[in-house]
């Protein structure tokens, strides 16, 4: 029931504001009151708006793909690109051998000079080449370049990568005393039987055969730290050795890495940050899509000639 009221007491009262506690504000509310905070504006195109979260993010984005694609290059891509120059080489020292022409002597280093198989570890027709720095072991085995070629009289040392660029020597551990070696030259095929196997962690026994082979190659395939030695004692009649061997620089030495591949290194990285942080630029400041689009495929081609001297800095016989 609604209470009357009296003329009098309907003048006393004072109009009500239209929309007075009703929580919405009228026309004349004071600014602001009663009004609800815009909506937070979305990220644009998927992205955090604060521009340093996105950098951050790109960056640590980066960083990963940098060390991950260092690891598939070493592991994956260094064997096919390895397994696709031995099949050149292999064709190219065949061609010389048919031909007569196969070199005895010594040779500017990457030359193809032997094919070497060792039935026990399944390594076949692996094509052997000049020099042991770490550019030539990128190649295949490499012959080192002050001793005698393999057949020849003396101590022939060959060095095989034990964990990248195909690993043609990654087995080597397994060979056993007895076990037969074969190495084609341009003097024709030279037959060893291993007699030691050893490391230079270790005291190394001593072999007084005059003519043998030492094939070398990293103990670990994650973080080598000395080298294994497989000494094999030539069975077969010795060529001649026509001598006058140069010497070798620290690189072609066990172990050994090429340093001034660190200025090449510094290059081409320098190059990796001034174009991921135009990438980033473009990202942050336009659509990333197509930031990423223009962006990669020159990074890749940084990446591959940036990780290609890296591995030129690790000991040439992992």
């Amino acid at each position: 029931m609604t209470a009357l009221q009296s003329p009098q007491q309907a003048e006393d009262q004072e109009p009500v504001p239209a929309g007075a506690g009703t929580g919405t504000a009228g026309p004349e509310a004071a600014p602001g009151a009663g009004t609800a905070k815009p909506p937070a504006q979305p990220a644009r195109h998927g992205l955090p708006t604060d521009p340093v979260l996105q950098a951050v993010g790109i960056g640590m984005t980066l960083l990963a793909v940098f060390v991950l694609g260092f690891a598939g290059y070493l592991y994956f891509l260094s064997g096919v690109q390895e397994a696709r120059t031995q099949t050149t080489l292999y064709a190219s020292l065949r061609g010389n051998l048919s031909a007569a022409v196969a070199p005895i002597g010594s040779p500017a280093p990457g030359t193809p000079v032997a094919i070497i198989n060792i039935p026990a570890i399944r390594l076949h027709n692996e094509v052997v080449v000049e020099g042991t720095s770490p550019e030539n072991l990128t190649l295949g085995p490499g012959h080192l370049r002050n001793t005698p070629l393999p057949g020849q009289t003396g101590v022939a040392v060959l060095y095989g990568r034990q964990a990248t660029f195909g690993a043609p020597f990654g087995r080597l551990q397994q060979v056993l005393p007895g076990e037969t070696i074969t190495v084609t030259t341009g003097q024709g095929t030279a037959t060893y039987v291993v007699k030691l196997i050893g490391d230079s962690a270790h005291r190394m026994l001593i072999n007084r055969a005059p003519n043998q082979l030492l094939l070398l190659t990293a103990d670990s395939k994650f973080m080598p730290s000395h080298f294994i030695a497989v000494d094999a004692n030539l069975v077969s009649k010795p060529q001649p050795n026509p001598g006058a061997r140069p010497a070798i620089g620290q690189s072609e030495t066990a172990l050994g890495n090429d340093t001034s591949a660190l200025i090449f290194c510094f290059v081409w990285g320098l190059a990796l940050v001034i174009v991921s942080a135009a990438g980033t630029v473009a990202a942050i400041r336009w659509a990333p899509w197509p930031a990423y689009i223009v962006t990669v495929p020159i990074v890749i081609a940084i990446l591959y000639n940036l990780y290609q001297n890296m591995a030129m800095l690790l000991p040439n016989i992992y």
